[in-house]
């Protein structure tokens, strides 16, 4: 399919959800597409399966601390570059595009890209969500290696990361990235057309559309958008789990970019006569959700933060004191919640003392 004027708001809303509070800004993301669509470049969606085994596929992101990137867009001559230098650099050119994770930036980034040089994007990404570190995506679960890691700034200099392990291109990279004042365009993880169908989370592009979708008809017809969103992703083929965690407004907020990353932790405190409190933690994307004391959801699974009339998403960076919001939780599919996957993303790869339990479990 090919992505219209008319489907960017949509989408960017659906990818912004999907990007649980990280992924990048998507009013940013939007404009940066935008602008390609008017001048006439329109991206191309393919399914995973339309690959030929044999193709030829490269990863098209943005890597940084979401703070810095509301001050500096991302340059997208910048990810040409580096996607021109990482084709040199293999010696072959590419076929398709895919991307890291889902998000207001890193979910239009490959779109964007896709659009300049006519190649088509593949209806998948790494995550189905977002997260803070290279090495956390199911390509990497599948022993696909992220190296050679093209890092390119808004300067035009470029820098090539190779390393023995995907821990270690991530620990290299994010020292690159500080020297390059918090963000850079990557280009990374080339795959065949048969390692992207076996390794990648299928379908996050027209998940994120859909989802868009489903909060706009939901506004149109005068219903509640959290609840129009809910029912969509409880009928999914995929069969999600969606629930509400909590509904209120920011009363705290504590937010630092350090070493990359955005790091930080909100509270909510609930309206009406119940009451009660959630927090929420962060690095880039939200990790754990505790109502009253009680965890509710956890890292993989989805927890998102919408605005409390409109169900629009909000970013970890657009979180502001005073906001009315609403928490919601989803769950993540199978391929994320392996013991493989949860060795590379789960609660105690960013430091919580705890094993994962899944949000179903958890809300009894």
């Amino acid at each position: 399919m090919k992505l219209t004027l008319d489907d960017l708001h949509d989408y960017v809303r659906g990818a912004a959800f999907l990007g649980t509070g990280g992924g990048g800004d998507p009013y940013i993301g939007r404009l940066l597409l935008k602008q390609e669509i008017e001048d006439g470049r329109h991206p191309t969606i393919i399914d995973p399966e339309e690959l030929d085994d044999e193709a030829r596929v490269a990863t098209a992101a943005a890597m940084g601390a979401p703070t810095v990137m509301l001050e500096r867009f991302p340059k997208i001559e910048s990810l040409e570059a580096a996607l021109e230098t990482l084709q040199k650099r293999l010696g072959h050119k590419f076929d398709a595009l895919i991307g890291a994770e889902a998000g207001g930036i890193n979910g239009t980034l490959p779109l964007i890209a896709g659009a300049r040089t006519g190649l088509p994007v593949v209806d998948a990404d790494g995550m189905g969500r977002a997260f803070p570190e290279l090495q956390m995506v199911t390509y990497n679960i599948y022993g696909l290696s992220a190296a050679p890691v093209v890092m390119a700034d808004d300067h035009g200099d470029r820098v090539v990361v190779e390393a023995g392990s995907n821990k270690k291109v991530e620990a290299y990279a994010r020292s690159v990235i500080m020297a390059m004042h918090g963000q850079a365009q990557i280009a990374l993880y080339a795959m065949t057309g048969a390692e992207a169908k076996r390794s990648a989370v299928r379908n996050t592009l027209s998940m994120a559309l859909d989802i868009g979708r489903a909060i706009s008809a939901a506004r149109r017809g005068n219903a509640d958008p959290v609840q129009g969103l809910l029912e969509h992703l409880r009928a999914r083929a995929d069969k999600r789990f969606a629930a509400e965690l909590f509904t209120g407004k920011i009363v705290d907020l504590a937010r630092e970019t350090r070493a990359g990353f955005a790091f930080g932790h909100v509270r909510i405190a609930g309206l009406g006569p119940n009451g009660g409190d959630c927090e929420i933690a962060f690095q880039n994307e939200n990790l754990l959700a505790k109502r009253d004391g009680e965890i509710v959801a956890m890292v993989p699974d989805l927890i998102c933060i919408v605005d409390g009339e409109t169900a629009e998403p909000i970013t970890t960076e657009g979180l502001k004191y005073g906001q009315r919001v609403r928490v919601i939780g989803v769950s993540v599919p199978p391929i994320m919640r392996t013991k493989e996957a949860l060795a590379v993303f789960g609660p105690r790869c960013f430091g919580l003392d705890m094993d994962f339990e899944p949000i179903e479990t958890l809300l009894g």
